[in-house]
């Protein structure tokens, strides 16, 4: 699930670079999660990594490129969409994962970083959006098998629908840091699944017609 045009060290390698490459990524998510994209350093990472200064510089070359591939894996890396046979408990299924994840202190903490970089640094944005675009992509189909069914009407916007679920999630992560649970995730799901089966998320040239 590699990005085409990627910038080095973007591109997923094969063979026994898999291993270097894990190593490298691995070490980027903890000084990410541990001091912020700011405190970033290409030669402490590959020191915590345990690979040569000249690896990590050869083949990723800046803090940009290598956030960007910490994306990237952590994209090829998360759950497959689970299918429940409903609307709500797709969305629900989505909406704990999510939760799951921003709870966890390393993955929380990573996504803060992450989150933080992209609002002062272009390709750090481009890369999250991706990565972002990647996850709503693939759940967006239970939500069209809803529409299939008739839970939801002709014309929802299924990206738009997924994106509603987690955005709470997030906002609570970054605003009030309180803390997130099974509870917050349904209520999300549930909320979600509410609004598009009422039509709220059907797109505006449908409307019109």
């Amino acid at each position: 699930m590699g990005f085409e045009g990627a910038d080095p060290g973007t591109v997923r390698p094969g063979g026994r670079t898999a291993r270097v490459r894990a190593s490298v990524l691995r070490a980027a998510g903890d000084a990410l999660a541990e001091h912020g994209f700011a405190h970033l350093d290409l030669a402490d990472i590959a020191r915590r990594a345990e690979v040569g200064k000249t690896t990590v510089y050869r083949r990723w070359g800046t803090v940009t490129s290598l956030v960007a591939d910490v994306l990237v894996d952590m994209a090829e890396q998360s759950v497959p969409r689970t299918e429940t046979g409903s609307l709500l408990g797709d969305l629900k299924a989505n909406a704990r994962l999510v939760q799951r994840t921003l709870a966890d202190p390393r993955q929380g903490a990573l996504f803060k970083a992450v989150i933080a970089a992209a609002t002062c640094d272009a390709k750090t944005a481009e890369a999250l959006h991706r990565f972002y675009g990647i996850r709503v992509r693939e759940w967006a189909p239970c939500v069209r098998q809803a529409v299939d069914r008739g839970e939801v009407p002709e014309g929802t916007d299924a990206e738009e629908v997924i994106r509603a679920v987690s955005a709470p999630l997030y906002y609570r992560l970054l605003t009030s840091g309180d803390p997130l649970d099974e509870a917050d995730a349904d209520r999300a799901a549930e909320a979600a699944a509410a609004a598009a089966c009422a039509g709220a998320y059907v797109r505006g040239d449908q409307r019109r017609a």
